[in-house]
Formats: structure tokens, sequence, C-alpha cells
């Protein structure tokens, strides 16, 4: 399908996303911001070695996280960077460790059994997610606009479903990635004020390889063909690991002395924009899916930049008063 331009729909839609993300996005960033921007666009390759990554979910996510502490351990001991912290925070990072593994599996299972495309779109509710779980834990009051927006952003979800209805379970997987994952953002928020995020990253994720390692060995998962991996899962572990998370992943926890939680996760919603770009470029996903999917990613990335737009508004009526 075309549009009055001779375009092809998805690209156009996907092209008109991308120009408001950015415009939204990089009104009046800081060096900060800057550098959040750069660990997000290296991150919308992750999906993307997700799909090229040949071997099982459980299988991508324990090497990754393996081959993520190999470089970060590698990283400590070059620095001399101190990993001690309290039994309190130790405790806190495992339970935020095991949270990251359930993330890493349902984000990576959305993409193998749907695709780049449809995870994305179901983990960009991720903003939702962050609106009503920050309240909470850093005991502020939800706004009215955040609730609004996460009702359009539902109903979005809603038609992509009602379009896409053989990849339900993708979507159903891609929306837990994204609770999942606005979970640990908001508690690592609170972490980086009682330990180095080099630490809080080692730790975390050795207790989610710990987690999963409990979970394969109890249902039996740790088989002779778990440890044999291809070329191609190979070279692509290694990328993902040292390309998209060793260095995003300490550096995103650091941010977060700098950003709120929301605006880090705002941000992370453009790596649904990278995400999709990538896909119809380089698995053409535009030929799988139907218009009314790229309408459904349109409408939810309008909403969270509106909500962007909407909340930087009133933190600047509350510098004037």
């Amino acid at each position: 399908m075309e549009n009055c331009f001779g375009i092809k729909t998805p690209f156009a839609l996907c092209h008109l996303t991308f120009y408001i993300s950015l415009r939204s996005m990089f009104k009046g960033t800081n060096k900060h911001q800057l550098l959040l921007h750069f660990i997000v666009l290296i991150w919308g390759f992750s999906p993307i070695l997700g799909r090229f990554i040949t071997c099982s979910t459980m299988q991508l996510v324990w090497f990754r996280i393996l081959f993520t502490q190999v470089l970060i351990l590698s990283y400590v001991i070059f620095t001399k960077t101190s990993l001690k912290v309290t039994t309190k925070t130790l405790l806190k990072l495992a339970g935020i460790g095991v949270v990251i593994a359930a993330h890493w599996v349902c984000f990576y299972g959305a993409i193998k059994v749907s695709n780049v495309s449809v995870t994305m779109a179901a983990f960009s509710t991720l903003t939702l997610f962050t609106a009503l779980i920050e309240p909470l834990i850093l005991k502020r009051r939800v706004l009215w606009y955040e609730l609004f927006i996460g009702l359009i952003i539902i109903g979005a979800i809603c038609l992509i479903f009602s379009v896409e209805i053989t990849f339900w379970q993708g979507i159903m997987l891609g929306i837990l990635a994204a609770f999942t994952g606005a979970i640990f953002s908001v508690c690592n928020s609170l972490m980086i004020k009682e330990a180095n995020s080099t630490a809080i990253s080692f730790i975390e994720l050795w207790f989610a390889v710990i987690a999963l390692s409990i979970y394969l060995g109890c249902t039996g998962g740790f088989t002779s063909d778990f440890f044999i991996l291809n070329d191609q899962a190979i070279l692509g572990l290694i990328l993902l690991a040292g390309i998209c998370t060793a260095f995003p992943f300490i550096a995103s926890v650091s941010l977060m002395k700098h950003l709120s939680p929301y605006t880090i996760n705002l941000t992370v919603n453009l790596e649904t924009v990278y995400g999709i770009v990538l896909a119809i470029f380089i698995y053409k996903e535009n030929k799988e899916l139907s218009i009314t999917f790229y309408i459904g990613v349109m409408i939810i990335l309008l909403a969270v930049f509106s909500n962007a737009y909407l909340k930087s508004r009133n933190e600047r009526k509350k510098l004037v008063v």
C-alpha cells in the first residue's frame, strides 16, 4: 500500500514517527540525555540480534548474561572498582536480578514467537507501566494525564492485537517484558544511592544467571545440547554481550544519578522506533504485518511523546511558581 506521495505506507509512518520522536526527545537535551540517546540507539540493535541468534530463548539469555559478566569482571579488575555492598543492599540487588532475568526471557521469547516489530510495539507500554509503578515506589502522586494516555496506549495495543492475532504470544510476552523492565528501572533509581553502577550491574546480573540456572536445573534444561552453539549464535552473542549489554547496562544505571526513571524509560521508547525501522530494512517485516499494525504503533508513540510534553510543561510551571 502506498500513500499519495508514492511512498510505501509502513515506511512513511515509521519515518513520520521517527521525526516526531527525535524532535520531542532531543529538545533541550543535556550531556546526560545525549549519552542516554546513544545507549538507546545501541539497544535498538538488541532485538535485531535477538532474531539473528539462532539458539533458544533460554540459551540466548543465559549465555548473554554469562558473556556480559566476563566483560564486566574484566573491567572491574582493570579499574579496581569496588563491588562491596551491605547485606541489605545485596538482598535487594538479588531480587532485582531475578526480575531482570524474567525481563530478558520475556523480551527475547517474544521475538522468537513473533517478530521484532510486534515485540517492540508491545514493549512500548514500558512508559505506561513506569507511570504507574514509579508513584508507588518513589512515593509521588499519579498524574491524571498519565492515566488518560495510558488508556490510549491500551487501546492502541488492543487495535494491534485485533489485526495481528496470530502474534498474540509475542504481544503478551512483550507487555510482560515492559512490565518487568519498568520494575527494575524504578528500583535501580533507588539502588544507585546505595552502590556504584558497576557493582549494581555485576551483582544483579550474577543473580539473574543464578536464577536462570536454578530454573533450568529444576526443569531439566541443562542438557548436553544446551551448551552447543553454532557459529552464528556465538557471533551474535558476542555482539549482544559486548556492544549491547555490558557498557549500556552500566552506563544506564549510572545515569539514574542524573535522570529520573520516567525520563530514562521515556527515552527508551525510541528503541521501539529504531527496532522497527531496522526490522523493516533488515528482515523486511513490513511484508509480514498490516498497515493497521503501524497505525497502532504510531498512536502509541504519539501518546508517549505527548506524555513527555505534558510532563515537561508541568515541571516548567512548578519552576515558575
